[in-house]
C-alpha cells in the first residue's frame, strides 16, 4: 500500500488472518523478524466473544526484560495510520505501544504490558 508508513512488529493474534481481516479488512503481507530485551507471559482473555473468535484462553504479552536474554519471534508489518489506529483500539487497556529496534535493525511499534497488567509466565 503507497500509504503504508507505520512499522507494526506482532508477536500474537494481530498475526492471524481472521483477526487482521477483522480489524484492518485486508490481510497484511509481512517479514519475520523478531525482539530481544524483552519477556514473554501471557493474560487471560475475560471477554468471552474474543475467546471464541480468536480460538485462545490467553492472549501473549511482552514486558521488558533487563537481562534480555528472551528473543520473542513474530512479524513486520508495514500499514497505514488508519490500521495503526485500529491495532490500538483491539489492543485495548491491557496493553501500551512503544518503539522498538528489531534484529533486522528496522524501528517498529509493539505492544507490551500496560502498567500495572497482572500477568503471568
Amino acid at each position: 500500500m503507497r500509504d503504508a508508513t507505520e512499522a507494526l512488529f506482532a508477536y500474537g493474534t494481530l498475526q492471524y488472518p481472521d483477526v487482521q481481516r477483522e480489524q484492518f479488512g485486508r490481510l497484511l503481507s509481512g517479514t519475520a523478524d523478531a525482539l530481544t530485551g524483552y519477556r514473554l507471559g501471557r493474560i487471560a482473555i475475560a471477554d468471552p466473544e474474543v475467546a471464541c473468535k480468536s480460538g485462545e484462553n490467553h492472549y501473549p504479552v511482552l514486558a521488558p526484560d533487563s537481562e534480555g536474554s528472551q528473543r520473542i519471534a513474530g512479524t513486520l508489518y508495514w500499514i497505514t495510520r488508519q490500521e495503526l489506529e485500529a491495532a490500538d483500539v483491539y489492543e485495548a487497556e491491557d496493553y501500551q505501544r512503544q518503539r522498538v529496534a528489531l534484529e533486522s535493525g528496522e524501528s517498529a511499534w509493539v505492544y507490551v504490558a500496560a502498567p500495572g497488567l497482572q500477568w503471568s509466565i
